[in-house]
């Protein structure tokens, strides 16, 4: 019965990532990537405006495994072990930042931009409920993207850019290391399903994280 709902969520989540999708390639930023009219300031631009939802990831992580109550222990240390394995990963987009010729103080000292700031809201709101389950769909879309979009963005970039490897840790680095990522989000749906109520919280949760991160890349202008 687990696997069954499992399966579904499953489904439901992929026809979320895939309007996800369509939605992120309509982005001013990304149509330039993909039409060849990318330029060092977008890849700058881009840099800036992901490092601090990329910060916020592992602190919004460590709050929801801190709200998650005692019958779900194994799935507290999940994100407990998720959140440090991250933590780390926005010091990435600083080095990438510096490799392509950026100053260090200017994305150290830039602001979020209105999606991000939404984003960011949104995240760290869900993750104060007790037993914070929808955000599994959050990570769904976060970690879903990574893995299909973060490698081919890379080399994109490089291609068009001619940067060189180090510039591009961020993005390679994720395109290789979240597919691993997702086998595990499967084994974590399994540790609080079948629960109809939650496997709706999950894809909705999908659905609204997708909608505002997707904002986050829209208002990114360079």
């Amino acid at each position: 019965m687990a696997d069954a709902a499992v399966a579904e969520t499953l489904r439901k989540l992929a026809v979320v990532f895939a309007d996800f999708e369509q939605r992120l390639e309509a982005t001013p930023l990304i149509r330039k990537l993909t039409r060849g009219r990318f330029e060092l300031a977008d890849y700058h631009a881009f840099l800036i405006n992901l490092r601090q939802q990329v910060k916020d990831g592992a602190l919004w992580m460590s709050r929801a495994a801190s709200n998650i109550g005692e019958d779900h222990l194994e799935l507290r240390s999940t994100l407990m072990k998720h959140a440090l394995t991250e933590h780390r990963d926005f010091r990435l987009l600083e080095q990438d930042y510096v490799a392509s010729g950026g100053r260090l103080e200017d994305i150290l000292s830039a602001r979020k931009n209105v999606g991000s700031e939404a984003l960011s809201a949104w995240m760290f709101h869900e993750a104060s409920k007790p037993d914070p389950f929808g955000l599994l769909g959050a990570m769904w879309i976060i970690e879903g993207l990574g893995s299909i979009k973060a490698r081919p963005w890379g080399l994109k970039v490089q291609e068009r850019l001619g940067l060189p490897d180090e510039a591009l840790r961020f993005l390679l680095y994720h395109g290789d290391n979240d597919v691993a990522h997702m086998e595990e989000f499967r084994e974590m749906l399994a540790m609080v399903l079948p629960d109809e109520a939650v496997a709706e919280r999950i894809v909705t949760t999908a659905k609204v994280t997708a909608r505002l991160y997707a904002l986050q890349i829209e208002e990114i202008a360079a």
